[in-house]
């Protein structure tokens, strides 16, 4: 059997894991608080530590010293996989930090968007797919394209932020500077602007929708049709077997999500065999990062161990 070890660094949490290679599955599981702006001495990041420990504990439930490391985290990362470049404004520290100096052995550093799509292409919606592309949709929207087997990066590790594209170039700018993006459309932060302060957070809408309430309803399907409008988009621009859909919003909103998005992509999509494209709910959860992190650090390649 052949272990690897992945770790999700998140602005909130830590989770680490030890993967069996064989079966893409997450055998062992620890998770820590990152602590996101504490510093130890020598400016050292709290999570630093907690990644040392985390590796540490694996290491010891495996039996075996010196495994290989795979780590996700948000930001873009360096060319050469070794740090993340460019975070500003949280995760204090992590730019530009060497993960295989502070673990003294070989890491490859992945995007934490790119590491999902990955971690469901190995082991969950998109198990078998060579073509997929996914949206997270959360506080914000992100996400990540496989494209011929490979997972698409662009230049600078840009590539896969399909929560900026605009639907409305009037509209107000989101954190990337992009005119009423899709994350401003239906990511939560901005939840209270686009109900004009009635509802706090989307899981209160979801709720409310469920209820039956008329005017949550309203604001929810306004909210769907434009998601519907970037999917089959991107569909017509990617031509994916499958599209995934992951998020703290969509494991939360289930149906209430997926009934309606299906109704509009029924009107909207191009589907020049008749066929539609599956949209499917994310399966690998919160680990995915973790097992993402994993088959990028291992391979590089179209095959994770």
């Amino acid at each position: 059997m052949k272990w690897a070890i992945g770790i999700d660094l998140g602005g909130t949490n830590i989770k680490a894991g030890l993967v069996d290679c064989e079966s893409g599955t997450v055998v062992r599981k620890v998770t820590e608080p990152t602590r996101d702006g504490e510093m130890r001495e020598r400016s050292e990041p709290v999570f630093v530590s907690s990644v040392r420990a985390c590796v540490a504990h694996l290491e010891e439930q495996a039996g075996v010293a010196g495994l290989k490391v795979g780590l996700s985290a948000p930001g873009l990362c360096s060319a050469d996989g070794r740090c993340v470049q460019w975070m500003p404004g949280r995760m204090a520290g992590i730019e530009g930090l060497d993960w295989g100096a502070v673990l003294e052995r070989p890491v490859r550093v992945l995007n934490d968007a790119h590491a999902a799509l990955l971690g469901e292409v190995w082991s969950g919606a998109g198990r078998g797919c060579r073509d997929v592309f996914m949206l997270t949709l959360g506080t914000g929207v992100g996400g990540a394209v496989f494209a011929g087997g490979r997972l698409l990066k662009g230049r600078i590790g840009r590539a896969g932020h399909l929560g900026h594209v605009s639907l409305d170039a009037n509209g107000v700018p989101d954190a990337c500077g992009t005119p009423g993006s899709l994350e401003w459309a239906i990511g939560n932060l901005t939840i209270r602007e686009r109900t004009h302060g009635i509802f706090g957070t989307t899981h209160e809408l979801v709720t409310a929708v469920r209820s039956g309430d008329v005017e949550a309803v309203g604001y929810w399907e306004e909210s769907v049709r434009r998601l519907a409008v970037v999917v089959v988009s991107l569909i017509n621009v990617l031509d994916p077997e499958r599209v995934i859909i992951g998020g703290g919003i969509a494991s939360g909103a289930g149906a209430t999500l997926f009934s309606p998005l299906r109704r509009y992509l029924n009107i909207l999509e191009w589907r020049p065999d008749g066929t539609a494209v599956p949209v499917v709910p994310a399966e690998a959860g919160i680990w995915a990062g973790v097992l993402g992190a994993v088959w990028d650090g291992i391979s590089h390649t179209a095959q994770p161990c």
